[in-house]
């Protein structure tokens, strides 16, 4: 029977995870109880098992929730708009705060619900396109979004390939992981453009993102250039077993990922002596993925780098709410650290551990308060 490898992995961990998973959601319900005045945040998620997603939650849980009078509540794996538009509305039904989306089925929606039940509004990873920011950067609710724009996203795929390209790869295998999710697909792009490649005869970004989301998926045969792609997979959740296994036996020199490839993948192409790159997070794993030759470039985030918007919903929640300069929702945009072996893994991943994280208390509380203003939180920003 053709099973779903990345989903089963996915239920698997949420298996082994399932009773501190909802143990955390009831210890959430306890905490908010027993601190009335505490803030209590919602967090959006569809992924609750990537390496990347679990840097994040530990930051939150066990570094900025005993830092701080607040209560994270984490969603289970969230797999539609339908499925996010239902958590707010049930975290709003329970008093909560604000919400923090690392979810992005349908961002547009989700601000239109919070503003909806009057809870504040924040994105911590990925952005809203510029004509979605457009339309809700006023939104009373809409706090602002910090990550990588889609730009950046863009140009961290193409410097992933552009690195391959120059290690004089020929043939190499990409993991796009889903269509709708824009950051991934930006990646996906910027790959392929790094890379030597075109998509449907073109390597600019915008015609390239045009064409894929009209196809709504990346169809293979558009691609052409200096290194052949001998496999696209497509989808979180939707790649088979079957799907990988017929890409290893097209034997590709390296496996290009836009995310999760240590979560789904790491350990059958180290079987299959294949290297691997990833866009993903400083952590454990990927540093012992790098440690024994697999994973070969990683484009990184500080799992602390989430801190920024947490200080963001803090203000709101406290009556400041930070607007820029022309009276908006922040949007503030971060880069990718990028690691080629365990040295230069290590020189961020040991800074940003446990509990002195890049965007510790101390960092954090000089963009918390009722003074802070909207040129603070970007210097701080733009300082890491």
């Amino acid at each position: 029977m053709k099973k779903r490898f990345a989903k089963l992995i996915s239920l698997a961990l949420v298996g082994v995870m399932s009773a501190g998973v909802l143990a955390g959601c009831g210890n959430s319900n306890d905490t908010a109880s027993a601190s009335k005045d505490g803030v209590k945040i919602g967090v959006l998620v569809a992924d609750v098992s990537g390496e990347e997603a679990l840097g994040f939650r530990n930051y939150y849980e066990e570094y900025i929730q005993n830092n701080y009078d607040v209560t994270f509540e984490y969603t289970d794996a969230l797999e539609s708009a339908e499925d996010e538009k239902a958590a707010i509305e049930k975290f709003a039904s329970k008093g909560y705060d604000a919400i923090i989306s690392l979810s992005s089925s349908d961002r547009a929606q989700q601000i239109e619900t919070c503003e909806e039940y009057g809870v504040y509004y924040a994105i911590a990873s990925g952005v809203l396109d510029d004509e979605q920011y457009e339309q809700y950067k006023g939104y009373e609710h809409f706090v602002g979004q910090i990550g990588p724009s889609n730009e950046t996203e863009f140009e961290a795929g193409k410097a992933m390939g552009e690195y391959y390209k120059e290690q004089g790869i020929s043939t190499v295998a990409i993991y796009g992981a889903f269509i709708p999710n824009p950051m991934h697909v930006y990646r996906a792009a910027g790959i392929i453009a790094g890379l030597g490649d075109t998509y449907g005869g073109t390597d600019d970004m915008n015609g390239m993102i045009g064409q894929i989301f009209g196809d709504q998926a990346v169809d293979p045969s558009k691609i052409e250039g200096d290194v052949e792609v001998v496999a696209y997979l497509q989808g979180y959740g939707d790649t088979t077993t079957d799907e990988l296994n017929a890409a290893i036996q097209k034997a590709p020199e390296a496996f290009l990922s836009v995310g999760m490839a240590t979560t789904f993948f790491a350990q059958t192409l180290a079987q299959n002596d294949i290297q691997f790159a990833d866009i993903d997070s400083f952590t454990e794993m990927n540093l012992d993925s790098m440690t024994n030759g697999t994973l070969t470039y990683l484009a990184g985030k500080y799992s602390s780098s989430i801190g920024p918007v947490f200080a963001l919903v803090m203000n709101a929640v406290n009556g400041n709410v930070i607007r820029d300069n022309d009276g908006n929702a922040v949007s503030l945009s971060q880069g990718y650290l990028v690691a080629t072996d365990v040295d230069s893994f290590n020189e961020y991943y040991v800074t940003d551990n446990g509990d002195t994280p890049i965007f510790d208390k101390e960092s954090l509380d000089t963009i918390i308060g009722d003074a802070v203003t909207y040129d603070d939180v970007k210097a701080l920003v733009e300082s890491k």
